[in-house]
């Protein structure tokens, strides 16, 4: 397969603070996700990894600094169609079948009826969920249900893709197949945000960006992390980094 070198910015932040209640959820954060690259986000709970997410989407407005999509500051409703997105927690329609869901999330992001039941058989696919498509949702168990809304986030084929601990509650085997998928998607040239709390999976992205009490405290690939800090893997160096910041 031929990889699709890019260098054009897809994801902008510059300066970004936010706070809530008068705690500081992010503190001056700043970054660029070029086109086609895989940014694994990593911390702790409550570092601002949801919150980075949420002020990419226009859900929540930043105290100061911007966050750029497409060369757009969000907030930027236009441009949501061209962003699959999967949440920590699943918002899917319980009481209507895995297809449904599908076929209803794919119409909003503007596919066309002739072009969705492609795009659901291939989603479907990718998630290994077609023995349950035509099962309600509220049938599924736990795991089922992030294969759907990862499933919600790929279909359309979206420039941008972002993803908040999608392999929580996934089997090893299905992990692997979606990690493929995702870098299958990166050499076409989609760009793909991920949160996650497994850190071999941090070993799987292009550049691994480590937040920790709001701040930004390293943002390079895995390779050059490891090198720095003389360790073997990312999990060793997440550790001597909040070692460091304590």
């Amino acid at each position: 397969m031929e990889v699709i070198i890019m260098d054009k910015p897809v994801i902008q932040l510059h300066d970004l603070s936010k706070s809530f209640n008068k705690h500081v959820v992010l503190d001056h954060i700043s970054t660029t996700v070029e086109e086609g690259t895989i940014l694994g986000l990593i911390g702790p709970s409550g570092a601002g990894k949801s919150t980075i997410i949420q002020l990419l989407l226009g859900s929540e407005t930043a105290d100061s600094g911007t966050a750029t999509v497409f060369n757009q500051v969000m907030p930027n409703r236009e441009l949501l169609g061209n962003i699959g997105y999967m949440a920590q927690n699943d918002s899917l329609y319980e009481q209507q079948s895995g297809r449904e869901n599908l076929i209803f999330f794919g119409r909003m992001k503007g596919i066309t009826k002739q072009d969705i039941p492609s795009s659901v058989e291939h989603v479907t696919n990718v998630v290994d969920l077609g023995d349950a498509l035509d099962k309600r949702v509220s049938t599924y168990s736990g795991g089922m249900k992030r294969r759907l809304s990862l499933a919600i986030a790929l279909i359309g084929n979206p420039d941008l893709i972002v993803l908040d601990e999608p392999t929580v509650g996934i089997d090893p085997a299905l992990r692997r197949h979606i990690w493929q998928e995702l870098h299958r998607l990166k050499a076409e040239g989609h760009t793909i945000l991920v949160t996650t709390h497994v850190m071999d999976e941090a070993e799987l992205v292009d550049r691994v960006a480590m937040l920790l009490n709001g701040h930004l405290l390293a943002d390079d690939t895995p390779e050059k992390l490891k090198n720095k800090y003389h360790v073997n893997s990312i999990e060793s160096v997440f550790l001597k980094v909040e070692e460091e910041n304590k």
